[in-house]
């Protein structure tokens, strides 16, 4: 049975890249092989990079963590898998759209993806263009996935300052709030039309949720554990 989800703001994070080895992908490695190839020939999947927690402490208000590299492949095996104990969580930024009238927007996953129809904030998992330095930015990712998403630039909208951190078991997720001008149909009905010019988008649809009726089955705890407090 899985445990509670977990809230509390945050400050601010400092985030860093210390790589080191991933026992779980090296000691895997032929099963993780054999699983991708047959993901590969189901879905348009790419063996990228990926950037996945493996410390984490928090202390005065700010949230503390140090990344490592691995391949999308091992990540992709490691959730599939049931993201058994590995040393490591799953921590990216999620952009949460609240418009002028209250209500919440979420992207539909497209059924090319591996998500597929699963019901998100605006988010993906950091990579290694997020890393400045010897830092990750989590704030440079919710902006590029919301841009590559939506088509909304965030300078568009009032970003809320303190990040919500929502810990499901192996899965920290980053919640930024962005608050837009305009009401949710017309956010909605923009960023449709972004999609609608786009060869392949990542979302297939645009969800509003504006009280918990709206809560579909699609939707991962943490979006539903975020959107409960806030309706709140």
């Amino acid at each position: 049975m899985k445990g509670d989800v977990t809230l509390f703001q945050v400050e601010r994070l400092e985030l860093g890249f210390k790589q080191k080895p991933w026992s779980f992908a090296d000691e895997r490695r032929a099963d993780i092989g054999r699983y991708f190839a047959a993901l590969q020939r189901e879905k348009p999947v790419w063996n990228g990079r990926v950037l996945l927690l493996h410390r984490q402490a928090i202390s005065g208000g700010v949230f503390y963590g140090d990344y490592l590299e691995t391949d999308y492949a091992s990540f992709a095996a490691w959730r599939q898998w049931g993201s058994p104990p590995a040393g490591v969580h799953d921590c990216f930024g999620a952009a949460a759209v609240q418009t002028a009238d209250g209500a919440f927007l979420l992207g539909v996953m497209g059924s090319h993806t591996l998500n597929a129809g699963n019901i998100y904030f605006f988010c993906g998992t950091p990579d290694p263009d997020d890393i400045v330095g010897s830092k990750v930015d989590l704030a440079s990712s919710v902006r590029r996935e919301l841009k590559e998403e939506t088509g909304i630039d965030m300078e568009q909208l009032d970003v809320e300052p303190r990040w919500t951190t929502v810990v499901d078991g192996p899965l920290i997720v980053q919640v930024r709030l962005l608050r837009a001008a305009d009401s949710a149909e017309a956010v909605r009905k923009r960023i449709l039309e972004f999609l609608a010019r786009e060869r392949q988008p990542e979302l297939s649809d645009i969800r509003i949720v504006r009280s918990a009726r709206d809560f579909d089955p699609a939707m991962p705890r943490f979006v539903t554990a975020f959107l409960a407090q806030q309706f709140a």
